[in-house]
């Protein structure tokens, strides 16, 4: 089942004259920003509950009109409902965040210690010359208000390891691998196999990239590192490189895995990790034992 289905929410009482205003003025069931605004302002709340009023009411927020026919008004709910780890914000993370965002899941944890410097701006896409020296989790919120305020970004200026893990997990219902070191991926797939969260992972490195999805309460990722041969904890990535288009693939299989978890319960890709090398567009999917 969706892993929303389990996900007990909050909900506040909305005024019946929210919901009549928000059809009035919307537009073959397409709610445009500017009367979201309207709604936030006339009756005191913030884009994410009149979003939320929006979608309870049958309508779809106009910013997610292509999602309508993939999707529909459900799977766009679940979405909006639904709370999200990403851990890391540069490479692999600050495509995810941005994309969950654009997609309409409802709450981001971004967690991150670092702050960019002028060799993230090759690839990293929340990395722009205004946002050098800033903290890489505050650039993914700001970035995330710029994008679609009905998004909550929570962001955290930590370092994930085996200390912290249990507790950024706390009130998540899926985790993202944005990570850049196995000992870090390690500890988020122990804390999510103790929690039952399923986590999505992914790695880049030069032309190669992987990518699978640990299932609830199975430690996936840390076996596929258990006979990693790298001195470095950060593994083949800083000796071989890393492009704008490496990690912008690999977080887009990512995106789509999570989707298949949150609006079916289940991706494809559970328990399987998918090596691909880029430069002889080849792939080969492997069952993990």
């Amino acid at each position: 089942m969706p892993i929303t289905d389990a996900v007990t929410e909050t909900h506040i009482d909305l005024p019946e004259e929210l919901s009549r205003f928000l059809k009035d003025g919307a537009a073959e069931g397409l709610v445009p920003w500017a009367l979201e605004r309207e709604a936030a302002l006339r009756f005191g709340l913030d884009a994410r509950a009149v979003e939320a009023a929006a979608l309870d009411a049958g309508l779809f927020p106009a910013r997610y009109g292509r999602n309508r026919g993939l999707f529909g008004l459900e799977g766009q709910r679940a979405l909006h409902r639904t709370r999200v780890l990403v851990a890391g914000c540069g490479g692999l993370g600050g495509h995810l965040v941005e994309g969950l965002a654009r997609l309409g899941v409802g709450r981001i944890t971004a967690v991150d210690p670092d702050s960019f410097d002028e060799s993230n701006l090759n690839r990293q896409l929340l990395c722009t010359l205004d946002t050098l020296g800033r903290p890489k989790a505050d650039a993914a919120a700001a970035r995330v208000a710029a994008v679609n305020p009905a998004c909550r970004v929570i962001p955290l200026r930590e370092r994930l390891c085996p200390a912290n893990a249990d507790t950024l997990l706390e009130g998540v219902d899926l985790a993202l691998d944005g990570l850049d070191s196995v000992s870090a991926r390690e500890a988020l797939s122990d804390a999510c196999a103790r929690s039952r969260i399923p986590l999505v992972h992914a790695a880049v490195a030069g032309w190669y990239g992987q990518a699978s999805v640990q299932p609830p309460g199975s430690p996936t990722v840390v076996k596929l590192y258990e006979n990693a041969t790298s001195s470095s904890d950060y593994g083949d990535e800083r000796s071989s490189g890393n492009q704008a288009f490496g990690p912008a693939l690999a977080a887009a299989i990512q995106l789509a895995q999570a989707c298949a978890i949150i609006l079916e319960g289940k991706s494809a890709r559970e328990g399987r990790l998918l090596c691909y090398d880029l430069l002889s567009m080849s792939g080969q999917l492997f069952d993990i034992g």
